[in-house]
């Protein structure tokens, strides 16, 4: 789909094509949830359509199970050192995250398909040509945000599946005259024997398609955060600009005062209501990418430092990668999270968009002393309201925003050293 640009006249003279707005917004969302059978259905669908979801949900569960299963026998009966069981560690655990984020995913469809109706809903009501920048601008931002985590994501994902087989290439048997590829996750020998073909050639196929699933469910949890989250600050901008044009109105407003303050506290409770839904959506997958990726950062860190010791460029070059990967994952997660905390007293974050006001303060400014009678207490609620706090949780324990990330960081440094010490 073409760039939307905030600017293009060609776009404001079709402002009322809802359609081709919404799904401008939420296009990176359907694009990685609908492949993996997460996509949230209507009421009215098929069977047919039913049941294609169903397999695809049994078809992605079997590809993570065929990573996890015969690697874990792999490690429990076949390795005896111990730097190689560490060594285990990451792939598994990345399995591990993979299942419950896919599990949370469909367990919140319905809270998933809910937001989705609500930022539709948001582009079918705004009418303004000025709200409609700023909701496009904010687009925009949600979808850089989402390319670039996908970039990280899978950049990880080329270099461990193709780069690093690549560099291997083929290993031949000591006792046998035989070559084979070697398996990106292990592949106990009590399951099957890799060494001869077609067996070789199969099993890596479908771990190949099984890393870039797992890749893909981290990447539609990280899309569907960002997106969720900057439409909710598109839509507080929105109503920071109908608060501007209060007391004189605007050609799409109310003719009157009270109209207009109606339209106001409408705003802003569905702002707040939308944050909610987010929150129950995404705060299981916030709590998995926030233990997971904690653990994966100290493993990935001693990883790199065991294969330097090594010289094995390769790995420590695909193990940096995967590091910048994780680290990118928690960082949106936080940084949005930090986003919508502000949302009620910054609206903004200062690094990334211009300064805005606090609502609050904002409702302070306007030029209140110009309404009459009683009108004007109507700002002792707006104040009231934007002195809520609206914070995404990872699982309701741990509050997403920029200190927890250095808290992460710091916590995965610690376990390293210790690891270290241990090892």
């Amino acid at each position: 789909m073409k760039k939307i640009e905030a600017s293009e006249p060609m776009f404001l003279a079709t402002e009322r094509d809802f359609e081709k707005c919404a799904n401008f917004s939420i296009r990176w969302n359907r694009w990685l949830l609908k492949p993996l059978g997460i996509w949230p259905k209507s009421a009215n669908i098929s069977r047919i359509t039913k049941f294609f979801t169903w397999f695809i949900n049994v078809v992605c569960y079997g590809l993570i199970s065929f990573l996890f299963i015969p690697c874990s026998v792999y490690g429990m009966l076949e390795v005896e050192e111990l730097y190689n069981r560490i060594k285990l560690c990451g792939p598994l655990s990345f399995c591990v995250m993979a299942y419950l984020k896919y599990y949370s995913l469909i367990a919140h469809e319905r809270e998933i398909r809910e937001c989705v109706e609500r930022i539709k809903w948001d582009w079918r009501n705004i009418e303004h040509s000025e709200d409609r920048k700023i909701m496009l601008v904010n687009a925009n931002f949600g979808g850089q945000l989402v390319t670039i985590s996908t970039f990280f994501i899978y950049s990880g994902f080329v270099l461990y599946y193709i780069a690093v087989p690549i560099k291997i290439g083929k290993i031949a048997t000591e006792d046998e005259n035989l070559t084979f590829i070697p398996m990106v996750f292990p592949f106990s020998t009590f399951i099957a024997d890799i060494r001869y073909s077609p067996t070789n050639e199969i099993l890596f196929s479908i771990q190949f398609l099984g890393g870039a699933l797992i890749h893909g469910i981290a990447a539609a949890g990280c899309s569907l955060a960002a997106v969720f989250a900057i439409h909710a600050c598109g839509q507080m901008k929105v109503l920071m600009c109908w608060l501007g044009h209060l007391v004189d109105g605007r050609a799409d407003m109310c003719k009157t005062v009270d109209g207009r303050i109606a339209s106001i506290v409408n705003q802003h409770v569905r702002i707040l209501k939308f944050l909610s839904l987010t929150e129950r959506a995404l705060q299981q997958i916030s709590l998995v990418e926030f233990v997971g990726c904690t653990l994966n950062l100290c493993l990935l860190g001693y990883y790199i430092i065991m294969e330097w010791e090594y010289v094995d460029l390769t790995l420590s070059t695909t193990y940096a990668i995967l590091l910048v990967s994780f680290l990118f994952n928690i960082f949106i997660f936080c940084y949005i999270g930090e986003l919508v905390a502000d949302l009620i007293n910054v609206t903004y974050s200062r690094t990334f968009l211009q300064q805005c006001k606090q609502v609050g303060e904002m409702s302070y400014t306007v030029e209140w002393y110009r309404l009459r009678g009683n009108k004007r207490l109507s700002f002792v609620l707006i104040i009231a309201m934007s002195n809520l706090s609206r914070k995404l949780t990872a699982g309701n324990m741990v509050s997403l925003s920029l200190s927890t990330f250095a808290d992460v960081i710091k916590t995965s440094v610690a376990y390293l050293n210790m690891l270290r010490a241990l090892t």
